[in-house]
């Protein structure tokens, strides 16, 4: 499978070769230097690396590590019978060893965030624990107390930087794999799903099966219009909203933030702050809820029903 997928097979083996600013890479280096990796809260939206870096570590390192998925095993039992066994047994290689917890927010708070607070500092002198998530509100505070917390967030004047380091890998990776391209093509499939880096690897696997990544995928990759839905809004079609939403593969929280910024040109004046009311309360519902498709109708139905449009 890692042979099969691009996200695996060109995954950074090492800290120097991920993609990150260099506030935060220089650190990391500097646990990797001195073979010594903390308890870690590593936040931020998904694919911008927090996984690859905290197995890059590992693998420089050359400990012991283990992974696992919090959206997949996020109860008690995955505690009793995973985590807490690997954390108490010693390491082949010597040394301490690593649980990342990928997904960490998934994880049952009102028991497996509290039993794994008791474990980091029961098996301190055995095993560290590195936690990544999208969003470190939904992990207790307790954890946090725990853990070095650090946010992969891009601050002002990093976003271009490191949009054009991701931009030079593609290129090597699609030159591996023997894979013509355009340079514009590539640029607006950054462009759309910056900075979620493996998203990017997954689409330029799903369109090299065409052969070539050329100007003939551009209509797929187009940004989101956002006119027909907006129209179905303003006629109050219920019908048409949700069936735009089944057939459009769009980011929750990108279509929340180009309903945002088009708001004073769709809606009229005094229905503008219901509808940032209405967005934020959606937005911050999508990092909880089970079904985003069934969240994301809801958050168009209130605005539909609230909301005057021009």
């Amino acid at each position: 499978m890692e042979h099969l997928l691009w996200t695996e097979k060109y995954r950074p083996q090492t800290v120097e070769d991920c993609i990150l600013p260099d506030r935060l890479k220089k650190p990391f280096q500097e646990y990797v230097d001195q073979k010594n990796i903390p308890n870690f809260l590593l936040s931020g939206g998904a694919g911008v690396g927090k996984t690859t870096v905290a197995k890059a570590m590992c693998e420089e390192i050359g400990c012991d590590y283990m992974v696992i998925n919090g959206s997949d095993e996020s109860g008690i039992d995955t505690f009793r019978m995973k985590i807490k066994n690997y954390a108490s047994s010693m390491s082949l290689a010597g040394g301490r060893k690593v649980i990342i917890i990928d997904e960490a927010d998934y994880l049952n708070p009102n028991s497996t965030q509290p039993a794994l607070r008791n474990a980091i500092e029961e098996f301190a002198s055995n095993c560290s624990f590195i936690f990544t998530c999208n969003y470190k509100n939904r992990i207790i505070e307790p954890l946090h107390s725990r853990c070095a917390v650090i946010d992969f967030g891009l601050r002002n004047g990093e976003k271009q930087k490191m949009a054009s380091a991701f931009f030079k890998r593609i290129q090597s990776i699609l030159q591996s794999e023997k894979i013509d391209f355009e340079d514009k093509v590539l640029a607006e499939l950054v462009k759309k799903h910056f900075p979620d880096f493996r998203r990017v690897i997954n689409e330029l696997q799903r369109y090299s099966q065409f052969g070539s990544i050329d100007t003939g995928i551009l209509a797929q990759i187009a940004d989101i219009s956002l006119s027909e839905i907006i129209k179905s809004l303003k006629e109050k079609d219920f019908g048409s909203v949700r069936k735009w939403v089944a057939t459009h593969e769009v980011d929750p929280n990108t279509l929340y933030r180009k309903l945002y910024d088009a708001m004073y040109d769709s809606l009229k004046p005094q229905s503008i702050p219901q509808a940032v009311v209405i967005l934020a309360d959606y937005q911050y519902k999508t990092a909880f809820v089970a079904d985003q498709e069934i969240n994301t109708v809801a958050c168009l139905t209130e605005l539909m029903v609230n909301c005057e449009f021009v």
